[in-house]
Order: structure tokens, then sequence, then C-alpha cells
């Protein structure tokens, strides 16, 4: 199709034409098919659609005006951009904090590759951020849920972090069990 063409189609149907077309479109119209992908809600087009077309710096600014910093740091990782991809975990790091979304926060203390402590302590915040209002039982199976969690996406890892990381989390849910446990004794 040329640009003349798709020039003179109806948004929607631009946005349907973009979309199944996204691996084929031609470089003139691209940038015009990002834009509306963006405009459109259409995010993930978008980024896929940008980075594709070697357009990666539009891609990561799309992702960060969205919030999603961790994908941009990939994006930025895959094109040999390692100082911007340290950068954005950096930022987004902030971010996810500041909004209280710590699973987030957490993959980029991670890729960061913090000191276990300092992963822990956002685990723990985002624990006590997600129990807020609820009850204790709840709570502790909140924690309990989240550590699995956690394990689960370490299991496998090889390295020196992930390892202090279960290592902590297993010391983290026996202590919490003896605490539980002793209160329960104590309120019999």
């Amino acid at each position: 199709m040329s640009k003349e063409e798709f020039d003179r189609m109806p948004l929607d149907q631009k946005i349907t034409y973009i979309i199944d077309n996204l691996r084929d479109l031609t470089d003139d119209i691209a940038e015009q098919a990002v834009n509306i992908l963006v405009q459109a809600g259409e995010i993930e087009y978008a980024v896929v659609l940008a980075r594709d077309k070697g357009m990666i710096d539009k891609a990561i600014a799309i992702l960060v005006d969205e919030g999603d910093y961790l994908w941009a740091a990939l994006i930025a990782k895959n094109a040999s951009k390692s100082e911007e991809s340290k950068k954005l975990y950096a930022e987004g790091l902030r971010f996810y904090i500041d909004m209280e979304m710590f699973g987030r926060a957490i993959s980029a203390a991670i890729a960061l590759k913090l000191p276990p402590e300092e992963i822990e302590g956002l685990f723990m915040k985002g624990i006590e951020a997600e129990s807020r209002g609820t009850d204790m039982a709840q709570n502790r199976a909140v924690l309990e849920s989240a550590m699995e969690s956690l394990e689960i996406a370490l299991l496998g890892k090889e390295d020196d972090m992930s390892k202090q990381i279960i290592d902590a989390l297993q010391s983290e849910r026996a202590r919490i069990t003896k605490v539980a446990d002793e209160k329960e004794v104590k309120n019999f």
C-alpha cells in the first residue's frame, strides 16, 4: 500500500491495517503508524513497531510515558545502550516505589544488582502496602503467597544474589511462622 492510499483511510481503518500488517509496513508509513497507535492506546503495538523499525528512542520514550521502565530498560539493553538501560532501571525503581508497585520495584532492583537486604526491604514494603486494611490472617496469607512467588521466580537462577534472596526468604518465612505460632499460643 502506498503512503497516499494509507493517508486517505479513515482512522479506524488505519489502526486495523497497521495492526494486521505490523511486520510488513513500509518505512515511510512506520513513524506515522507508531503515532496513530499511541493515540489509539495501542501501546504494545506501537512499541513493537517502533522497535522493529529501528526507532529505539521512540519506543523507549513511549514506554517511559506509560510508566513501563522495565520494558524500556530491556529495549535499551538489547540495543546495546547499557548506560541508558541502567538509568531507566534506576528511574523505574524510584517511580515504582513512589507508586507502591513493589513487584516491579523488586524487578528493577534485581536488574540493578542491588544488595539482597535492599531487595528484601522492598519486598517487605510491598507486603506492608498490600496488607493495609486487611486482617492478620489475610496478611500472613498475602505474605506467604508473595514470598512463594518471588522464590519461584528465582528458582533455577544460579547467581549468588538469587541464592541470597532465596535464603533470606526462607529465613523470613521461618521467623514469621514462629511469631505467628507464639501469638496463637498466647491467645489460647
